[in-house]
C-alpha cells in the first residue's frame, strides 16, 4: 500500500487552502495520506485536515517553529519522513513550498516535479502536468522509480469535501538541533484581504492606473467580489503599489477563476503569471494592446470609466 506525506501550511492562524488541494492531489496517487502540520498553536487546525482527505495528521508544535525557516522545518520534515517512510511527498507551490521542497529532494537524492496543475491516472501510473516556457506549453511527467516529490499550484486541484475522511490526529515530538536561524517576528506590509496566490477573483492594475490613488477603484471592485488586488511589474516599478502585489514571471503566478486586467498592456512576463486564469477580462484604451490576445472578454475604454460602471452593475446583481 502506497503512502503519501503532505506538508500543510498555516498563515496567521488559518490553514491555507492549498493545503487541502495538496491533500486531494496526494489522494490521487497514494492509498494512505499522512499530513504534517508544523508550527506553534496549530493543533486546533488538525481536525480540518483529518476531515478533508487526511488519514492521519502529525502535529509538531514548538515556539521555535512559529515562523518558517528552512533549517527548522527541514529538520522536522526529514524526521517525519523517516517516521512515515512515504512513497509520495507533496508540497504547495508557495513561497514556503518552493523553498523547502528542493532542499528535501536534495537530501533524499530524488527528483522534484514543481508547479503541478493537474494529475492524470493514479498510483505509480500517474502523470503530472506542469506548465513550461512561461505557460506557453505543458509537459507530462511520470516518475519511473524512487520517491515521487511534487508541488501543487494553488487553485488548480479541487479539494475534497469536508467529511471525506475521518483521520486521526497525533502530536509528535521531534528533536531540533543547532538551529542557525529562529524568526522571532514577521513584519508585513499590509496588503489586506484575500491571499493573492489563492484568490478566486483578482483585479489587477498596470501603468494605466497612473498613480497609487488609481488603485482605489480596483480595490473597491475586488472587495465587492471577495477577491484580491494585483499589479503588473510596470505599476510596481512606478511605485504605484508594493512589489508584494506583482503578478508575472518575476512575481506571483496566479490561477484565479476571474482575472480582470485594468490598464495592463500585456507584456509576455506578465502573461506568464496569469494567462492560465479560467476567465480573463481586459480593460485598456489601446485596442492593439497585447493583453487582448489572451483575454476572453475585452473592453476598449478608460479603466476609470469602465471599472466604476462594472462595480455599480455588480452591486445591483449582488443586491438582487
Amino acid at each position: 500500500m502506497s503512502k503519501a506525506l503532505v506538508l500543510a501550511e498555516s498563515r496567521d492562524g488559518n490553514l491555507r487552502n492549498v493545503s487541502f488541494e495538496a491533500i486531494a492531489a496526494a489522494n490521487l496517487v497514494a492509498d494512505e495520506v499522512v499530513v504534517a502540520l508544523i508550527g506553534q498553536n496549530v493543533a486546533a487546525d488538525a481536525s480540518q485536515l483529518a476531515a478533508r482527505g487526511a488519514h492521519q495528521v502529525l502535529v509538531v508544535e514548538d515556539e521555535r517553529l512559529q515562523h518558517y525557516t528552512p533549517d527548522g522545518y527541514g529538520q522536522v520534515f526529514m524526521q517525519l519522513i523517516e517516521r512515515v517512510a512515504p512513497d509520495v511527498i507533496v508540497f504547495g507551490h508557495t513561497s514556503l513550498g518552493k523553498d523547502l521542497s528542493p532542499k528535501i529532494a536534495a537530501k533524499l537524492q530524488a527528483g522534484l516535479i514543481s508547479d503541478v496543475t493537474s494529475i492524470e491516472g493514479t498510483g505509480t501510473e500517474a502523470s503530472f502536468i506542469r506548465p513550461i516556457y512561461s505557460g506557453k506549453a505543458f509537459e507530462k511527467v511520470k516518475v519511473s522509480e524512487g520517491k515521487i516529490l511534487f508541488t501543487v499550484r494553488p487553485n488548480n486541484i479541487e479539494p475534497l469535501a469536508e467529511g471525506a475522511s475521518e483521520g486521526t490526529v497525533e502530536s509528535v515530538t521531534v528533536e531540533l538541533k543547532d538551529l542557525r536561524t529562529i524568526v522571532s517576528e514577521v513584519v508585513r506590509k499590509a496588503t489586506g484581504g484575500v491571499d493573492l496566490s489563492e484568490a478566486k477573483v483578482i483585479v489587477a492594475g498596470g501603468r494605466g492606473v497612473k498613480s497609487a490613488d488609481g488603485f482605489a477603484p480596483l480595490q473597491e471592485l475586488a472587495d465587492l467580489l471577495g477577491g484580491a488586488v494585483g499589479a503588473s511589474r510596470g505599476a510596481c516599478d512606478a511605485d504605484y503599489c508594493d512589489y508584494a502585489l506583482q503578478i508575472g514571471q518575476t512575481g506571483k503566478v496566479v490561477t484565479p477563476d476571474l482575472y480582470i486586467a485594468c490598464g495592463i498592456s500585456g507584456a509576455i512576463q506578465h502573461l506568464a503569471g496569469m494567462s492560465n486564469a479560467k476567465v480573463i477580462v481586459a480593460i485598456n484604451k489601446d485596442p492593439e494592446a497585447n493583453i487582448f490576445s489572451v483575454a476572453d472578454y475585452g473592453i476598449v475604454g478608460d479603466l476609470f470609466d469602465v471599472v466604476p460602471l462594472l462595480t455599480a452593475e455588480f452591486k445591483k446583481m449582488l443586491v438582487h
